[in-house]
């Protein structure tokens, strides 16, 4: 199902289907200056698809390569849709990656992109690279209307659910990024329009910080990384078990301690190198 709303300056389209909406989930794409912003996930393509021609796109911006931000953007290419999106995503699509069942029963799995991509000039819409959710992710920052599309960087104040790859550390650096901005106006593709949007911003590096804080002071007291999970982030959450864990509270205590020793190793390699 495909749900269109317009918000002055930006067309929402709304994506659901059964399935997504009995996991209680939904992803928007966003239409400004006739450039689509994300392609949602297969399962959508049918009601996008018939969309199309009313929408009068120039072009499509990807994101970043997770299915339900990308997994349309094959069929774009195939109708020479122009799409504009980082080397790693092009990569990533047509490799065309395996995804738990859990990822192709709710969102679908993408077919390879084969298509020539024609490249979409997006100017005067912004291309910012804002890695830790994935290493290939991006915002979309229009200057002129002071709006950004913020693809999975925001997801709310306090997510404490993440993919097994993600970095919370380079998600602050990101969000920092994008503050620096002082966008007006912030679009989440889960969430919708979010209100006060450089408050709302702030607000999450600040819990985030906080929170990786509390996870240092327990590691580095030697809790157990099940320990800090029910402590810090009050246990798991269903997801974490819907996905075998590749997105899970746990994911987020993991990342803290991985990536803090690996710190502490890069520094003790500067010292002796120093030595």
């Amino acid at each position: 199902m495909l749900e269109i709303t317009r918000h002055d300056h930006v067309t929402r389209l709304r994506m659901f289907t059964w399935r997504s909406r009995l996991a209680g989930l939904d992803v928007s794409a966003y239409v400004l200056r006739g450039v689509m912003i994300d392609t949602g996930f297969p399962h959508a393509w049918p009601d996008l698809g018939r969309a199309l021609p009313e929408l009068r796109l120039r072009g499509a911006i990807v994101t970043h390569a997770h299915e339900d931000h990308a997994g349309n953007a094959p069929y774009l290419a195939s109708l020479a849709v122009p799409l504009h999106l980082a080397p790693l995503t092009e990569r990533t699509l047509r490799a065309r990656p395996e995804i738990l069942p859990y990822r192709r029963i709710i969102w679908g799995r993408p077919p390879a992109l084969d298509a020539a991509v024609i490249p979409l000039e997006p100017q005067p819409l912004e291309f910012v690279p804002t890695p830790g959710h994935s290493e290939d992710h991006h915002i979309v920052w229009d200057a002129e209307t002071e709006t950004v599309f913020s693809g999975d960087l925001w997801l709310g104040v306090r997510s404490r659910a993440m993919h097994h790859h993600e970095d919370p550390r380079r998600i602050i650096e990101s969000l920092e990024r994008v503050a620096a901005l002082r966008p007006k106006h912030l679009f989440d593709a889960h969430r919708g329009e979010v209100e006060t949007p450089l408050e709302a911003i702030r607000a999450k590096v600040t819990w985030m910080k906080d929170t990786i804080g509390a996870i240092e002071r327990r590691i580095a007291e030697g809790w157990s990384d099940r320990a800090i999970l029910n402590a810090v982030l009050g246990g798991e959450e269903r997801a974490g078990y819907v996905s075998a864990g590749e997105y899970a509270r746990m994911n987020f205590v993991r990342a803290v301690r991985h990536h803090g020793e690996v710190g502490a190793v890069e520094g003790r390699s500067r010292d002796a190198t120093l030595i």
